[in-house]
């Protein structure tokens, strides 16, 4: 029997015949400004509501900017730091037990190990947020770094969101590293309509589940991402801004 954990967002959960598989390397792939980072959250949040232990890398803004974030959508990660929550800033390089001053890969796996070290036995989630910037210099090691991420994390429990950032034009060279090793994928995409920004969400793979296979519509609101009604088009013509 498979155990599912919850995403976060209850209504994908139900797209996901409860909950993405304990264990799973899931890639969480788009563009910039998709909900790729909120999705995230969503499933830490959840974790730290179940008591799960919760690791947070974070590539795209540094920690204060994180917890703002989440303060938004009317959360308050704080009491939790050190208990169930070790956020690495991997943008600042601050000399700190929780941050990582080079974008290396090895590095990178090495303070995650130590995290999980830190914050003791149980259930574990991980988010890489974004996994892609560390082969932004060497996108041909997009696959391999991708493959040793999975390989050595997965000795040590996580339930993982590796979250990859790409434009339209050069989704070869950032997105299909993480989506080879990926146990599932959930894809963002945007395009405008009626000079209005909109959002969609697919589950393009999920292993060991039978997942809702339509694209939907999604927002982000003060209460995080909610999923809308599914959209009447065809991926491809969901196109970048």
């Amino acid at each position: 029997m498979v155990t599912r954990i919850s995403t976060g967002v209850h209504s994908l959960d139900a797209m996901l015949e409860g909950g993405v598989p304990e264990g799973f390397f899931i890639a969480i792939v788009g563009e910039p400004g998709t909900g790729k980072t909120v999705l995230s959250l969503h499933f830490i949040h959840q974790g730290i509501v179940d008591g799960d232990k919760c690791i947070y890398v974070t590539t795209e803004e540094d920690r204060e900017s994180l917890l703002d974030q989440v303060g938004r959508f009317g959360w308050n990660w704080e009491p939790f730091i050190g208990k169930r929550l070790i956020i690495i800033d991997a943008l600042k390089g601050q000399e700190d037990p929780w941050s990582i001053q080079d974008m290396d890969i090895e590095l990178l796996i090495s303070k995650v190990i130590e995290a999980k070290k830190a914050l003791g036995y149980g259930r574990s989630r991980l988010v890489i947020d974004s996994i892609s910037a560390f082969w932004l210099e060497k996108p041909a090691m997009a696959r391999k770094y991708s493959y040793l991420v999975k390989r050595v994390l997965g000795k040590w429990g996580f339930t993982a969101y590796l979250v990859s950032q790409y434009a339209v034009t050069t989704m070869f060279a950032f997105g299909w590293g993480v989506e080879h090793i990926a146990d599932g994928v959930i894809r963002f995409r945007r395009k405008i309509s009626g000079g209005v920004l909109k959002r969609y969400l697919m589950i393009e793979k999920m292993r060991n589940t039978r997942h809702d296979k339509r694209i939907y519509e999604i927002d982000i609101t003060d209460r995080g991402l909610v999923i809308l009604n599914p959209a009447d088009l065809d991926i491809e013509h969901v196109t970048s801004i």
